[in-house]
């Protein structure tokens, strides 16, 4: 399909879903985004829902202005995958013990590594700009300045919630490894401080929502937020490629007589900020809950943990500020999921995956998310499809 336009205050609001199965409180909180004296432009992504402050599945362009709350509080969080020379074949029937050395290699929910991993120890990975990148957390916010030990730890880490670490294969057979994660606790603690900080700001104090402040160009506050947020968008990309190294490591390990390769590996973030031009200017573009999609830009929509994900090609729409949807979508919060579903539904949803099947995870089960192929099937003119993925293995935090 392609958009539908709704009117704005001061920019129409393009959905590339119908409106009419989009919840009343998020369409309030698109119509809020779109009074916003600063922006230029909305884009929403079929798997939009309710989100603080900002929706998540929106694109949001301003000039001279930007959300700390319309990012989210995972900075930087997003997806990496990468295709490996193994086949479905090459896969041992019961993949227990793939899923148990998984888990013992990159710790989940709040775990953390026992001392920083030394990016130089991983087969083939890239050390340039380590120690750079550390060198400059003196910069950051002195909220969190007591936080540089744990973030170390963190590093690497897969965190909770709908975090998680797939083996997967497509429908040639080929096995793909992919992960979901962020900046961790360190993007978390940034953003709630600047975003305290933007609702004490004068010219926030007259917003429909309070949730929607903004620094404006040109201030010391703007400066603070865009340093702490580039660095915290840093982060969750080292995260991710640490994450990768140690899966990595574990597939060679335990496919050792396969001799695995692994081809480049494709990253995207899906909560961040990035400095674009449309229509001759130049605009801060808010994507929460959504990827760059720009012509010839991978990307990665995963479903739920049952369903499967999609590499998809961007195919460069300036109506969507060149972005695309970040997975399927929740159609149901945590809690009414926990509600509504039991371990039976979760195990009868997850059936041939390799994953938890306890209470731990029902209010990340399948039923709690949107069709992940309806939620690609809405967005055929900002992606193609590359690859249609399913997984067999599933490690959530």
């Amino acid at each position: 399909m392609s958009y539908v336009e709704m009117p704005g205050a001061k920019v129409p609001i393009r959905m590339w879903t119908d409106p009419a199965t989009v919840e009343e409180g998020a369409l309030q909180q698109l119509r809020n985004v779109a009074t916003l004296p600063w922006i230029k432009g909305l884009a929403v992504m079929p798997d939009v829902h309710y989100g603080k402050g900002a929706t998540v599945g929106s694109v949001i362009a301003m000039r001279g202005a930007v959300c700390p709350a319309a990012v989210g509080v995972d900075i930087g969080c997003g997806m990496s995958a990468v295709k490996t020379s193994l086949t479905a074949n090459d896969l041992p029937g019961d993949l227990s013990r793939l899923r148990s050395k998984i888990e013992q290699a990159i710790p989940v929910g709040r775990g953390m590594h026992d001392s920083p991993l030394e990016p130089g120890r991983f087969h083939g990975l890239a050390t340039g700009g380590w120690d750079d990148f550390w060198g400059r957390f003196g910069g950051v916010a002195e909220a969190v300045k007591f936080r540089h030990e744990r973030a170390g730890k963190q590093m690497g880490t897969l965190g909770g919630g709908n975090h998680f670490v797939e083996v997967c294969t497509d429908t040639t057979g080929s096995v793909w490894l992919m992960l979901h994660s962020g900046s961790r606790n360190i993007g978390k603690e940034l953003a709630e401080h600047h975003i305290g900080v933007a609702q004490k700001l004068p010219h926030n104090q007259g917003l429909v929502d309070r949730d929607l402040a903004v620094f404006v160009a040109d201030t010391p506050q703007m400066a603070a937020y865009r340093n702490d947020l580039f660095w915290a968008q840093e982060y969750a990309k080292y995260n991710r490629t640490l994450m990768m190294a140690l899966l990595k490591d574990v597939v060679r390990k335990e496919f050792k007589k396969a001799k695995p390769a692994f081809e480049p590996e494709i990253s995207a973030h899906h909560n961040y900020v990035a400095e674009e031009r449309y229509d001759g200017m130049d605009l801060l573009v808010t994507r929460k809950g959504a990827i760059r999609a720009g012509s010839g830009d991978f990307g990665i929509i995963p479903g739920s943990m049952g369903t499967g994900s999609y590499i998809v090609k961007g195919l460069g729409n300036a109506k969507s500020f060149n972005s695309a949807s970040h997975g399927a979508g929740r159609r149901m919060s945590r809690n009414a999921a926990k509600r509504r579903f039991s371990t039976k539904d979760l195990e009868e949803q997850t059936r041939g995956v390799e994953c938890r099947k306890d209470s731990g995870v029902v209010d990340e089960i399948p039923g709690a998310y949107k069709p992940i192929d309806q939620v690609i099937d809405q967005q055929r003119d900002l992606v193609e499809v590359v690859a249609k993925l399913k997984q067999v293995v599933c490690v959530k935090g």
